[in-house]
């Protein structure tokens, strides 16, 4: 896995206002264009080409002007480039994220990964705008295995909001203000980073990413 340079975190260090962690959060606006985001490593599970992350600007963006978009367009159909914050680290976690999937013949993904441990072992939840479905994997040892699904309207080239929280063995995922999954799974209950993932052909764009320790 290649890292890129932590200096520029998601935001500070985890501060803690009240009793409450305050969720670190990026929009992306402050990283150079064309380039990929510091504080974050990048990875890819399955086969294919890497993942090529790069900010970039974008006029409907919904925090302006910039956005973090996956541009590769490699069609390997098992081919899941991941990209992830460097911190914070948790186990009870809130993961959410604007997403745009922007084109792609064989998949329309955008994802949000979670108690991430490597680019082989890590919990996934996923929306496809090619399928009209949500669904919630584990990616244990290179091998994605699915866990729950919904389907229903995941429309291409608009922003939708894209939310999982785990406590514990319990995930929740909500997919434009509406929860669609609620499910049990133990495969992984340790800490582990968190950030954002796509599919095969998927060109997607990501805007204001959260991730707050629970």
């Amino acid at each position: 896995m290649r890292t890129i340079s932590a200096s520029l975190c998601l935001c500070a260090a985890m501060n803690v206002t009240g009793g409450r962690s305050v969720p670190h959060a990026r929009s992306f606006d402050q990283d150079a264009v064309s380039a990929a985001p510091q504080g974050f490593a990048f990875g890819r599970t399955g086969q294919g080409k890497p993942g090529r992350w790069i900010v970039r600007a974008e006029p409907d963006a919904p925090s302006k002007p910039n956005v973090l978009a996956q541009v590769d367009t490699d069609d390997t159909d098992y081919r899941f480039p991941v990209a992830v914050a460097n911190e914070p680290s948790a186990k009870d976690v809130r993961v959410r994220v604007r997403c745009k999937q922007v084109s792609g013949k064989v998949d329309q993904a955008c994802g949000l990964v979670f108690r991430y441990q490597d680019e082989n072992n890590y919990l996934l939840t996923r929306a496809n705008a090619l399928e009209n479905n949500v669904r919630l994997y584990f990616v244990k040892n290179g091998s994605r295995k699915q866990i729950a699904t919904w389907s229903g309207t995941v429309k291409g080239g608009v922003w939708h909001d894209f939310q999982v929280e785990a406590r514990g063995d319990h995930i929740e995922v909500t997919w434009d203000g509406t929860k669609v999954l609620d499910h049990h799974d133990s495969t992984f209950l340790n800490a582990g980073r968190a950030g954002v993932w796509t599919k095969a052909d998927s060109v997607t764009d990501f805007d204001d990413l959260s991730v707050e320790a629970l």
